[in-house]
């Protein structure tokens, strides 16, 4: 029979023996995952340039090898992938040479080339009308960001009829120009329409804004960020902005006078009248209170007597000259 001390001994041993087991387990696979990740593996490659619309075939495909932390996302592995038997895959984006080939640059198996394709998730493709001043005189292009300005006229109040230009929406994608996606060299186009990629809201507010007004597509810098405030330009607002005409609320900023668009310009409106009228009404307190010594008083009136009994008398810098009887 074993002893207190025995047990005690056994278990222990069986403690640190679960121990060395479990530290060998965790050395072992991190030396697995080690191996795996210092491996390469064989991905998909194009071998020469692959524009829009292009078939992806065998003899524009290689592979080379690139190491198993760094495939990325979408790549394919192996030719029967890429391109299964009797499917078609053809490029939705340029591709580079040596560029790997990914899943969300090429079509589905046996898809052709779809504008729907480019979409991502969320999202949808609207077309408007423009011309060649509203399209920006054809230098728009496919893939440029613009932002879409609407010029309608407002209806009720003391602005009945008047006509303001708005910002409809900011840093939209163009997806097309007419019917083409792309345009290798990049030359300008008078285009009829432009296919712009928005949201579903935003895709309503152009289908309802070509009805209401007139749109038109103002060509933004890459990286630009949306101004987070915008305003309402309208005929008032046709001049030089030194003479300081009044200033419209950004469209967040209507409701806080009331009685929506018309309201929020009458209160702009009065708001700088009030702010010009407070200005000026300083600025004659100021002249009123400049010192009394740096006012230029005018010289007294002198009376000089000259020969022949004339008077000359000074009034400031004017003099004036008298015939004195004797």
């Amino acid at each position: 029979m074993l002893t207190r001390q025995s047990w005690i001994a056994l278990g222990v041993a069986l403690v640190l023996g679960l121990f060395a087991v479990y530290i060998a387990n965790v050395y072992l696979t991190g030396k697995q995952q080690q191996a795996a990740l210092s491996g390469t593996t064989k991905v998909a490659v194009a071998s020469v340039p692959l524009a829009y619309g292009s078939d992806i075939t065998a003899d524009k495909v290689r592979f080379v090898d690139y190491p198993n932390s760094s495939i990325p996302p979408g790549a394919f592995v192996n030719a029967v992938q890429l391109i299964p038997p009797g499917k078609q895959r053809v490029a939705l984006m340029p591709i580079g040479v040596n560029e790997p080939i990914l899943a969300n640059k090429i079509s589905g198996a046996g898809q052709g080339a779809s504008i729907a394709a480019l979409l991502p998730d969320g999202m949808r493709a609207a077309s408007v009308r423009i011309n060649d001043v509203s399209g920006v005189a054809g230098f728009v292009q496919p893939n440029d960001s613009v932002d879409v300005l609407i010029t309608r006229q407002i209806g009720g109040g003391n602005n009945a009829g008047q006509q303001v230009t708005d910002v409809l929406l900011q840093n939209v994608r163009v997806i097309a120009i007419d019917q083409q996606a792309k345009n290798d060299d990049g030359s300008p186009k008078v285009a009829r329409t432009a296919t712009l990629e928005v949201n579903p809201l935003d895709a309503q507010k152009l289908a309802l804004a070509q009805e209401a007004g007139t749109l038109s597509l103002v060509l933004r810098r890459p990286g630009d960020q949306n101004n987070p405030v915008v305003e309402t330009v309208s005929l008032n607002d046709l001049r030089y902005n030194l003479y300081g005409g009044a200033r419209y609320p950004a469209p967040a900023a209507v409701g806080a006078f009331g009685g929506g668009l018309d309201g929020a310009i009458s209160g702009a409106m009065t708001r700088t009248a009030a702010q010009i009228d407070a200005g000026s009404r300083s600025s004659a307190a100021v002249r009123r209170s400049a010192p009394r010594s740096r006012m230029r008083k005018p010289s007294p009136a002198r009376n000089v007597v000259a020969p022949g009994h004339n008077v000359e008398v000074y009034r400031g810098t004017t003099s004036n000259s008298y015939q004195v009887r004797g």
